[in-house]
């Protein structure tokens, strides 16, 4: 009856056996480490089993029941190195195998070899029986015993070891694969050390459990499907730091980067208070916002972020807090260090790079101004040049004119007239220069200067007309200028940014008209519509491409190679957008031109 039960529950394991290793056969990702030490494994099991199996069932027949256990002993004597290897795999997700791995076969190969050739030696067993009560051992089996067993030892250690360093789903499936060894170690152990009755068969049936708990790592967890990498060695791969406290702030977990990152040691911090190793380490200083957020989370299980920076390893952090919760019950606090060192260098280096080519588009425009104001200056100077030798010649003809008896009182009031002419003429040009130098004045100011006044489109026509007299005439353009507002209507705002603005869409548009037009006429026009001034330039040149549209208002883009910084449209769509409140808008036609659009509110305190 006994030996009944006993066929009975290791069939039930070979059924099981079997189902698992069809499972994963077709299943499974093909070439798997992990995947083929398994079924080589349950492989081994599966024979070691079978020749119990055949034991049993032929024990009424003329073959000697040693002959099956020369069968099971393929799958006794492997069945450690594989379980072992599988073991090793899962806590490395991979290995690479050598000559060196061979030397685990060499007592599994020697206990096969015993066992088949035991008759001539009886180095296995001096007396072999299923009773285990019995069986009497040879000196070998103790070797083997003893190789078994701490192979098997050493593969649980792993999987539990491993098991507890990584998190979700891997432990509890470690748990299973290792409370299902545990069950025939302890049954076979207790059997062998005679401290409860046992036959042969009592290992096998165990193993059956063993079976039952690798289905449920199979089909319950997805032992094999998932990805049995461990997870301590992943996050030790990640670029940011993280920390793990208990509940009195102790160190119970981190990674390799944080150790990088602090230039410190794991026997060092590990299991330590986090205030008291602040208090001896300089580079885990906690900082007054660090001890704060930590109170905080006593009462919350929101995260809390702040910025820290480090200065004795000049390091800059986001730290992330937050607790960590498994079935309401406290695991501990999670620190997670992203180092923004590197991002807080490129913004600055962004910004002063920024600085730079602003500063490189103002002289840009300087230049380009004071190219055109020299021109604009010359005609006024050589007219006040020539007005000044006029004035001499009469001058000197009135000082003549007074020792000479022939001059009559209307011959000196005539000379009185051409000197007052010559005065107007001078005051004219000479209040076009003041004209000019004040609004040159205005415009040399850096933009980044932001002096905000009240003024009339009149005026900014005036100026944008002073600066772009000459720019227009040297290309053979006309502008048109109508301003349908007036002055009673004032914008609020930096003039000379808005004047630098229009000039720029201006000077864009002669670019535009190049060298293919002869008509290269630009309109520009002020008009008032509800409570914006609309300030449109337009021209009739070829249009925006598709490409340059895309790109326009968004990045620094230019169309005139190394002529170009780019930055005109980009930086004017911003100044009208920050400091004007407004709004650039424009319109394109290919072949029939451009028209642009600034629109600006009105001053309501005007």
């Amino acid at each position: 009856m006994e030996n009944l039960n006993s066929l009975i529950a290791m069939i039930i394991s070979e059924i099981l056996l079997l189902i698992l290793f069809i499972t994963i056969f077709f299943t499974q990702k093909k070439g798997s480490q992990l995947k083929n030490s398994f079924l080589t494994f349950i492989s081994l099991i599966f024979i070691w089993i079978l020749g119990s199996i055949l034991q049993i069932s032929l024990q009424n027949s003329n073959i000697n029941p040693f002959t099956f256990e020369k069968l099971s002993v393929f799958g006794v004597a492997l069945s450690p190195v594989a379980f072992f290897t599988l073991s090793i795999i899962f806590a490395k997700t991979k290995i690479k195998l050598s000559k060196k791995h061979l030397s685990f076969l060499i007592i599994p190969i020697l206990s096969i070899i015993f066992t088949l050739t035991n008759e001539y030696h009886h180095l296995m067993f001096e007396q072999y029986s299923t009773n285990m009560n019995i069986v009497q051992y040879g000196k070998y089996f103790t070797i083997h015993s003893l190789y078994t067993y701490g192979l098997y030892l050493i593969g649980v250690i792993y999987l539990l070891r491993y098991s507890i360093k990584n998190s979700g789903f891997f432990s509890r499936q470690s748990f299973l694969l290792a409370l299902g060894i545990a069950i025939p170690l302890l049954a076979n152990g207790l059997g062998t050390a005679k401290i409860i009755p046992a036959s042969m068969y009592t290992t096998p049936i165990a193993f059956a459990f063993m079976a039952i708990f690798y289905a449920l790592a199979i089909f319950k967890f997805k032992f094999i499907s998932s990805a049995p990498i461990a997870l301590q060695k992943i996050v030790d791969k990640i670029s940011d730091s993280y920390i793990v406290l208990d509940e009195t702030y102790n160190i119970t977990d981190f990674n390799e980067t944080f150790l990088h990152t602090f230039h410190t040691k794991a026997d060092y911090i590990r299991s330590k208070n986090l205030f008291k190793l602040s208090e001896e380490d300089n580079n885990i200083k906690v900082q007054k916002t660090f001890e704060e957020t930590l109170k905080k989370l006593q009462t919350s299980t929101e995260t809390f972020q702040f910025e820290d920076e480090v200065p004795e390893i000049e390091k800059t952090f986001t730290i992330e807090m937050n607790n960590i919760y498994s079935k309401n019950n406290f695991l501990g606090i999670l620190v997670l260090f992203k180092d923004i060192t590197q991002h807080k260098q490129d913004i600055q280096t962004i910004q002063n790079n920024q600085d730079i080519l602003i500063e490189q588009e103002r002289l840009a425009s300087l230049g380009q101004m004071i190219g055109g104001i020299a021109h604009n200056l010359k005609t006024p100077i050589f007219s006040v040049a020539g007005g000044l030798e006029g004035l001499s010649d009469l001058i000197n003809e009135f000082d003549l004119s007074l020792d000479n008896d022939s001059v009559t009182n209307d011959d000196m009031h005539e000379i009185a007239s051409d000197m007052r002419q010559w005065i107007e003429k001078l005051r004219g040009h000479i209040s076009y220069m003041s004209d000019v130098i004040t609004t040159v004045k205005g415009q040399a100011v850096t933009l980044s200067e932001s002096e905000s006044m009240d003024f009339s489109i009149t005026e900014l026509f005036k100026r944008v007309d002073i600066l772009m007299k000459h720019e227009v005439k040297n290309a053979l353009a006309t502008l048109e200028i109508k301003n349908n507002v007036g002055d009673a209507e004032l914008l609020s705002g930096n003039i000379n940014s808005l004047v630098q603005i229009i000039n720029n869409i201006i000077s864009n548009a002669i670019e535009a008209y190049g060298n293919d037009f002869t008509d290269k006429k630009i309109e520009l026009l002020a008009q008032k519509k509800a409570s914006n001034i609309i300030i449109s330039i337009k021209d009739y040149g070829p249009g925006i491409s598709e490409m340059a549209q895309q790109k326009l208002f968004k990045e620094m883009i230019t169309t005139k190679g190394k002529n170009g910084t780019g930055l005109g449209m980009f930086m004017s769509y911003s100044n009208i957008k920050v400091h004007f409140n407004g709004n650039l808008t424009y319109e394109t036609h290919i072949g029939k031109g451009t028209t642009f659009y600034i629109t600006i509110p009105i001053n309501l305190n005007s």
